[in-house]
């Protein structure tokens, strides 16, 4: 990936007084939970230069973006993870990709998404329409992904991704996301969490003296008391952007399921193309296309990286 550069001094200023991106990933109720709290303000700044976005499209493909980063750690092993939402709203909707290794990429369907009045708020779901919300998996050594579609339901990001897993994975899960923008239009804070069950870990699936149904009563019971918590947590967004700590939401907001952080790891918008990978991809397509190419293309021909919106300008002799 060519970085494009942040140029607002003022903008880079305030991401060097905050804390900088990482994802925090954590535990608590004896395992029956797991979670993860992420600082993305840099991740969604730099998407939004590569992209070169305005304050809507950023929203839209920051907060998919933020999602996609949240993903990383239900991986397992080394795995590579599609999300992407196709809509008939004027959005058309993204894609996104994840990687274990720690990069988010993605595109949005629409680049300048059309409206016909200035925002009031920063409900989506008008430019959200009906469609589909897909997950694609494929980990080392698979030949072919794993794939799972439902049903758009909230015309929400976040919300239609918990759906996702309550409908394909049969997983309670809940995701907030959230992009604070300065009177300026700039991207000071954002961030997100997610919170996952995982049934059969620990707690009440080792107390051998109970029914099996008191202990899906106290289990659903447990459920209800931490999607309250959740619930209650403040704007991630503004809280990144006043320089809020992330240990201070984990232990404050969850304090009654004693949380346990096990990883701190980095989580970057990034992209792995390069220029000879688009030289060879042009190389190989067929000799008289190629020939077509050269004989007829301007020099210097340009190729753009849909994901990431890095310019390759590539001359025909290494085509050759």
């Amino acid at each position: 990936m060519i970085k494009a550069p942040i140029s607002d001094k003022d903008l880079l200023k305030h991401l060097d007084s905050i804390h900088k991106d990482e994802m925090t990933i954590f535990v608590m109720a004896d395992g029956q939970f797991r979670g993860a709290f992420f600082n993305g303000t840099r991740l969604v700044n730099q998407m939004r230069v590569q992209h070169n976005l305005g304050i809507l499209e950023t929203m839209v493909l920051g907060q998919a973006m933020l999602c996609g980063a949240l993903l990383v750690p239900t991986m397992k092993g080394r795995e590579h993870l599609t999300f992407r939402y196709d809509t008939n709203g004027p959005a058309a909707g993204f894609s996104v990709e994840a990687d274990s290794t720690g990069y988010v990429r993605g595109y949005l369907m629409q680049n300048h998404i059309p409206i016909d009045k200035p925002l009031e708020n920063w409900d989506l779901s008008p430019f959200l329409g009906d469609g589909t919300v897909t997950i694609s998996r494929i980990g080392e050594g698979m030949k072919q992904a794993q794939v799972g579609t439902v049903e758009i339901m909230y015309k929400n990001i976040a919300k239609d991704l918990a759906w996702y897993f309550d409908q394909s994975e049969q997983t309670h899960t809940a995701f907030n996301t959230s992009i604070q923008f300065d009177e300026k239009g700039r991207v000071i804070g954002a961030g997100g969490m997610f919170i996952q069950h995982m049934p059969g870990n620990g707690g009440y699936a080792k107390k051998e003296n109970i029914s099996e149904e008191e202990r899906l009563h106290q289990e659903s019971v447990l459920i209800q008391k931490v999607e309250n918590a959740f619930t209650a947590m403040p704007s991630i967004g503004k809280w990144f952007a006043d320089g809020g700590d992330m240990e201070d939401v984990i232990y404050g907001l969850f304090r009654e399921f004693n949380p346990s952080a096990v990883l701190n790891r980095d989580i970057v918008f990034d992209c792995p193309c390069n220029m000879d990978y688009y030289v060879q991809h042009i190389k190989h397509l067929p000799k008289a296309e190629v020939e077509d190419i050269i004989a007829h293309d301007p020099e210097p021909i340009e190729v753009v990286c849909h994901n990431c919106g890095s310019s390759y300008k590539i001359m025909k002799d290494m085509l050759k």
